[in-house]
């Protein structure tokens, strides 16, 4: 008797100390779960050592930046009223006093300044020195604003119908809570008739953890209750919901407390891991009691029909169960430390329902009353079972008409496949209409963007990135960046020098313009440091000169414009190269998001490449035989290319959820071959029929092929409720892919065999 039996048989045996040891192990991972420490942090997909991430916080420290809040006041009768001023400067009196906020860095009307020739002098003050008291006062406010390049569409709209206010924070974890204290002082705060919207990457990345982890309070439950409802109708069995839902809790009880308890965070990633981990981990148990079901039907007797029941599937129960826990453990070969938490921790989950399904499945099925034995009569048989037989008879006739059909559906998908377009956005995880992504929008269209980059000018010495040439090289560069029509503004140093050394000279247009001068330059710093805010200065340039801030304000966020904006930027700076002892590096916000994304992806497409070779190898090992592994491969392929080239044809974007979906569905989607095959060569061993092995596999197999298809497709479908996009995706995309390969494996198999089936038995 193999060793899977036998514990299979002792838990039967002693349901009792089996279930007194899951309720202690149960106990112990609830304290672990007492320690847990939760990231929603986005940056933190980046290690601390990762060169961007070096970069960036390189530039924040040497540059006093922060994370921002973009807070949008928008009057459609035009913001630049006394009583919408008096409003929004009594709201940035108040923002400034709010815990987790630099109140030195806020940019806004009564915050920034804004030089001004005055008798031969400059006079530098903020925008808004005074509460304007007429509508004239408000008027020449407006033209004064208009006429700064500096500040026209950073804190007011070109139309004057909206300002903004630039909110720093002492660190981005804060920006969900400051955001929502800001709310309640606009909403208290504004006048009738008058709206706001906050907007920024790190409000919307937290605002996305924030509802992420309460999505997860609602949609885990609600695909607990889909999978016990559809075991119940898939069974007929109110009995078999109690080893199915406590095999599900219990899985994911005990993986999140050894996540806990071994001192990892929970991030955004590795707050999915209840959801996926719900509808895997009852795929052994519903694969077992489909078999027990049907064997009771013959032997009448429980403990001889689980007997019987582990005999064929004690194998394929150990290979789905290693196949899925490699396919999710080979996450652990990304970049991303979180998606390496993610995979590793949902296989540890299989693990341990591979455990429960072998020790407390057989334990409870001892003591729990089923149907069979209250009636006094053996189980019905399901009323799957004659579309499965049709479906092997068509398959197993038709072999070559089906093989013709997936090739065709394999070509077609792999024309899709190449038109797959790498991208993404945070403020899209949100559901068009949420107020996140009509907050983006709105800005967006007012002002020079919520979506933040920077250029690092970095000089070989001190005030090298403040020499003339140096800081004219950066004012064209900025010209040839607002090309392009993502780039609402840019802001350096150089807008700084141009704007003080027109006010010098009573505003002549003819000098707006870098001047050519160091000395020049240097007293008009000087007198800048000296008349107004430093700190202003120090966004954009370092003390000593040697390294200089180019900022970028983007009006669009996705992946493929960063990565347009910077290869443009490549391009100019060929055919204008930067002078002597500079170099440039983006960093900031969206460009940030642009690597960890692409890593991701990348991450993505080297795992399941990874885990196709290693499973390869896993199959031939278990079938002893290279051509059972090739075969095994099949159904699960022509998914992956089918389901992925309708993306590329649709022009859906290859995005995170997408790329996480491909390293999920290997795993997954090879089970139902793997049980198709043990079973079919284990009967065509027996009889020799190629014909009597697939009217066999079409039986019990089958079925169990079948509820377990059911059950992990639609298991998480109770994700399409969110209003995030990313758990939209991924419940409808891994629902198409489980049943495409289902489909393939109860089509594809039978014809293949039926084909080549005794060379390759």
């Amino acid at each position: 008797m193999t060793l899977p039996r036998r514990i299979v048989l002792a838990s039967f045996d002693r349901p009792v100390a089996v279930l007194l040891a899951a309720a202690a192990v149960t106990l112990f991972a609830c304290i672990a779960l007492l320690g847990i420490r939760i990231d929603t942090d986005p940056e933190n997909m980046l290690s601390p050592s990762q060169p961007d991430r070096v970069v960036y916080d390189g530039l924040k420290r040497d540059f006093g930046l922060n994370d921002l809040i973009v807070v949008g006041v928008i009057d459609p009768e035009g913001a630049f009223r006394p009583r919408t001023l008096a409003a929004v400067a009594a709201v940035i009196d108040s923002i400034l006093e709010l815990p987790g906020v630099i109140p030195e860095d806020v940019v806004s009307l009564t915050t920034t300044d804004n030089p001004q020739s005055l008798a031969d002098l400059v006079d530098i003050r903020p925008v808004m020195a005074r509460i304007p008291a007429t509508a004239a006062e408000a008027d020449s406010l407006r033209r004064a604003v208009a006429g700064n390049p500096y500040l026209d569409e950073v804190i007011a709209s070109k139309r004057g119908d909206a300002l903004a206010i630039y909110v720093p924070l002492v660190a981005k974890d804060r920006s969900f809570a400051v955001a929502a204290t800001i709310r309640g002082l606009l909403d208290r705060g504004l006048p009738d008739g008058v709206r706001y919207r906050l907007a920024g990457l790190p409000v919307a990345e937290d605002t996305f953890g924030h509802e992420m982890f309460l999505e997860m309070a609602v949609v885990a439950p609600l695909a607990f209750a889909g999978i016990l409802l559809l075991v119940l109708l898939l069974f007929g069995e109110p009995s078999f919901l109690v080893p199915v839902g406590v095999v599900a809790a219990l899985s994911v009880l005990w993986t999140m407390g050894v996540l806990v308890g071994t001192g990892f965070t929970v991030h955004i990633m590795s707050s999915m891991i209840p959801v996926f981990l719900l509808p895997i981990a009852v795929l052994d148990s519903v694969h077992l009691l489909s078999e027990f079901q049907e064997r009771r039907r013959q032997h009448g007797d429980r403990r001889q029909a689980l007997d019987a029941s582990m005999r064929p599937l004690y194998r394929p129960l150990a290979l789905t169960s290693l196949t899925s826990a490699v396919g999710f453990a080979s996450l652990g070969l990304a970049a991303i430390p979180p998606v390496r938490v993610f995979g590793l921790f949902v296989a540890v989950g299989i693990a341990v329902a591979w455990l429960l399904t072998h020790t407390l499945v057989p334990a409870l099925l001892a003591m729990l009353p089923l149907r069979a034995d209250a009636a006094n009569r053996a189980p019905r048989a399901s009323r799957l079972a004659p579309m499965l037989a049709r479906i092997g008879s068509l398959s197993f006739r038709r072999a070559r008409t089906v093989l013709v059909v997936a090739a065709v559906l394999v070509g077609i998908g792999a024309i899709g496949v190449t038109r797959l377009r790498s991208d993404d956005n945070p403020v899209r995880w949100f559901r068009a209409g949420h107020p996140m992504r009509v907050a983006h929008d709105e800005l967006n269209e007012r002002f020079g963007g919520t979506y933040m980059a920077h250029l690092l000018v970095k000089g070989n010495a001190p005030g090298a990135a403040q020499r003339p040439a140096v800081v004219a090289w950066m004012d064209r560069l900025q010209r040839r960046l607002e090309r392009d029509p993502a780039v609402g503004k840019t802001s350096s140093v150089a807008d700084i020098l141009r704007r003080l050394n027109r006010v010098l000279h009573d505003g002549d247009p003819a000098y707006d313009r870098v001047p050519m001068d160091s000395e020049a330059i240097g007293q008009l710093l000087f007198l800048f440091q000296g008349s107004g805010d430093p700190d202003d200065l120090d966004d954009f340039l370092t003390r000593d000169g040697d390294r200089a801030n180019l900022w970028v304000q983007l009006r669009e966020g996705d992946n493929h414009v960063m990565q347009r904006v910077e290869d443009e930027t490549a391009r100019a700076i060929r055919n204008d190269p930067a002078p002597d002892g500079i170099s440039i590096r983006w960093t900031g916000p969206n460009h940030i998001n642009l690597v960890w994304q692409r890593l991701m992806v990348l991450g993505m497409l080297q795992a399941i490449l990874g885990s196709f070779a290693v499973v390869f190898l896993l199959m031939a090992a278990a079938f002893r035989s290279w051509r059972m592994a090739l075969l095994a491969m099949v159904p699960l392929s022509v998914a992956i290319v089918s389901a992925y080239g309708l993306v590329g044809l649709a022009g859906h974007r290859y995005d995170m959820p997408i790329a996480i979906c491909s390293s999920l569905s290997l795993g997954l989607g090879i089970d139902f071959a793997i049980h198709f095959l043990e079973q079919y060569r284990a009967r065509w061993r027996e009889t020799r029929s190629l014909g009597d092995a697939n009217e066999h596999v079409f039986g019990a197999p089958g079925l169990a092929i079948t509820r377990n298809a059911v059950i992990i497709s639609l298991g998480f479908l109770p994700l399409v409720v969110s209003s995030l996009t990313p758990y939209v995706t991924v419940g409808l995309f891994f629902a198409a892919l489980m049943i495409s390969a289902a489909l393939a494996t109860l089509f594809l198999l039978p014809a293949l065999l039926r084909v080549a089936g005794e060379r390759i038995l």
